[in-house]
């Protein structure tokens, strides 16, 4: 095959976790700062209205950026304005979340995958579900031991109008830098989400030692294996 492109995954990826023990840890604390700041409402509840503003992001249409389809659903569900909602939020992603280190498993192996991936030649790509804020996935992708800068584009909730596993999100991007969908190779760990772009001709590399397949989907990827797998693979791509 003939690849110029490395599109990764973060959360699962080259950030190795089981996502539900990274979100039950931290969906707690954000009830809290929320609580701290004064805010009067149940924590289960505010975390089921958390839930609930995710879906309204995944389910966007492209009329509005994440962001907005967030946070416009959080308007009448919280007791406060939405700006003073999104600033309790940013000053948690920049802080407390910080602790939710401890439910991921870095590796210094990820790094090398993405540098040997530049050193080759290819162009890199984070392509993370964009449910986060910039701050929140800046800060993961130190924990990650990554180099924000060896990417093209690291896609948040901020300009992003699509979530995985809509075929938009990938199309946005394959458009933004007039990529060929040939020329493209996906790595991530979930089956659904990470996969669908196999419908847009990309191929695609399934990290399997964090394989996530919640709706237990077809397994269909073009290439599998663990990181320390994805790292000697790089180095048998054709470009």
């Amino acid at each position: 095959m003939s690849i110029k492109h490395i599109l990764f995954d973060l959360d699962g990826t080259l950030l190795p976790m089981v996502q539900d023990e990274f979100v039950k840890f931290y969906m707690p604390l954000l009830a809290r700062s929320y609580m701290n700041a004064g805010v009067s409402i149940d924590p289960k509840k505010f975390i089921g209205v958390v839930w609930a503003g995710y879906e309204a992001m995944v389910k966007n249409d492209g009329s509005r950026t994440n962001r907005e389809a967030f946070w416009s659903y959080m308007e009448p569900e919280l007791p406060i304005s939405p700006g003073k909602s999104e600033d309790i939020a940013l000053e948690f992603y920049e802080n407390e979340f910080n602790q939710a280190i401890c439910t991921t498993n870095p590796t210094p192996v990820s790094d090398r995958i993405v540098k040997r991936a530049k050193e080759r030649g290819f162009e890199t790509y984070l392509a993370t579900n964009p449910v986060f804020p910039q701050c929140a996935t800046r800060n993961r992708i130190r924990w990650a031991g990554l180099d924000a800068d060896d990417f093209k584009v690291i896609t948040t909730y901020e300009t992003c109008m699509y979530c995985k596993p809509n075929l938009e999100y990938y199309r946005g991007i394959l458009d933004k830098f007039g990529l060929d969908p040939a020329e493209c190779l996906m790595v991530g760990n979930d089956v659904e989400e990470d996969l669908s772009v196999r419908a847009l001709g990309v191929k695609t590399y399934l990290v399997t030692g964090t394989m996530e397949n919640r709706k237990n989907l077809p397994v269909e990827a073009e290439y599998k294996g663990t990181l320390d797998d994805l790292y000697k693979f790089i180095d048998t791509i054709e470009n």
